[in-house]
């Protein structure tokens, strides 16, 4: 699946090795970003201490086919499930990730025997490479091209064979997931989200008091956090040439992310090993795919991602305490058939990888009403 050569192997090891660092500011810490020591500490293991062979094999030993949807080609995972009835699921991953991300809780949904579960609740799981990302190619075409909750159908129902089947999506994901179960309610029996569209329409003197008060705290977090998304969203192209050349800067683009957005108490260590962290970013480096992986953002920005309206099929929310954003019930009940919703214990915005065992639980639970249930 991937073969990276011993010269572009080198070149990265030169190209952080003289990295061209930036004048100390007078801060301490992450308190205007990413925390230039760490940074430092883990440029210094990529160049000389990180094995990238090993890597690599872990990574060509996955469960990796490639499908060629009329011309589009698309890279998936495949988790045979351990029970005859197992029931197909697709799930889709998020920004700044790859496949490896999901690939812990694949396993528990596959195999649930050898995690304390029930044969009987085995998963065959699908775990696409968004369209961009590491190993599919980004579409042709910013328009008139298939989107890809469409892709994700074909991919299926028509190359796979499943009439019918479940979904789930965190981040970039859950909005995938959620168009998905919108354009295809005659397939999908379920979707399990991490996150929520908002409504389509939504009259201002019809929120309650807690869907003002979240409306208050995602404006919160845009004003502090969001500035990656608005330059993603608006001017991709300007950064990207940065952090395409320089894996020093690419890693610190996406380091801060997995800091913030965790459940780690503000120490990255505390939910992810430095070789999963460089392992993410060698991926994005030797496919020279961070570029295409800000096209989502620029193209739901630009209106040429439709716009999730109301999905009909059985919906789950489940909320981790360290995500970006926890709607109350009812503003997901606007968009959504919602009739599961979870408040997690633990976890942030990685769940897949930071909470495994609660994550497979909660879709398990989930969908044990749902795998006989016939689509609309």
């Amino acid at each position: 699946m991937i073969d990276v050569s011993e010269a572009d192997l080198e070149d990265l090891r030169a190209r952080l090795r003289a990295t061209r660092w930036p004048e100390p500011w007078p801060v301490d810490g992450w308190e205007a970003g990413t925390d230039a020591a760490e940074l430092r500490r883990l440029v210094g293991y990529w160049a000389s201490g990180y094995d990238w062979r090993a890597q690599e094999a872990a990574v060509n030993a996955l469960p990796s086919h490639f499908a060629d949807l009329d011309g589009t080609p698309v890279h998936y995972l495949r988790y045979d499930g351990e029970h005859p009835d197992a029931l197909p699921i697709v799930l889709t991953h998020g920004w700044p990730s790859t496949v490896l991300e999901l690939t812990a809780l694949a396993e528990r949904l596959a195999v649930p025997s050898r995690h304390g579960g029930a044969a009987r609740d085995a998963f065959t799981v699908i775990v696409p490479s968004l369209p961009g990302f590491a190993f599919s190619p980004q579409r042709p075409a910013l328009d008139g091209t298939e989107q890809t909750h469409d892709l994700w159908h074909r991919l299926m129902r028509d190359h796979l064979g499943f009439a019918r089947y479940a979904a789930h999506g965190g981040d970039l994901g859950a909005g995938i997931t959620s168009r998905l179960a919108e354009a295809h309610p005659e397939a999908v029996v379920g979707i399990h989200l991490l996150a929520v569209a908002a409504p389509a329409d939504q009259e201002p003197a019809s929120l309650t008091a807690q869907e003002r008060a979240h409306l208050a705290s995602v404006a919160a977090w845009q004003a502090e956090e969001g500035g990656y998304l608005h330059q993603q969203s608006t001017r991709p192209l300007t950064l990207a040439p940065a952090l395409n050349d320089s894996p020093a800067g690419l890693l610190s683009w996406i380091l801060e992310k997995y800091r913030a957005w965790s459940d780690r108490g503000g120490d990255p260590a505390a939910r992810f090993s430095d070789d999963f962290l460089l392992t993410q970013a060698s991926l994005y480096w030797f496919t020279a795919t961070i570029s295409t992986s800000f096209r989502p953002y620029y193209e739901y920005a630009h209106q040429l991602t439709r716009r999730v309206r109301r999905v009909e099929v059985p919906t789950a929310l489940a909320q981790f305490p360290a995500d970006l954003s926890r709607p109350p019930r009812s503003w997901a009940e606007r968009t959504y058939h919602l009739t599961r919703h979870t408040f997690m214990p633990r976890g942030g915005h990685f769940a897949a990888h930071e909470e495994p065992a609660l994550l497979a639980d909660d879709i398990t639970t989930f969908f044990r009403d749902l795998r006989h249930r016939r689509p609309a």
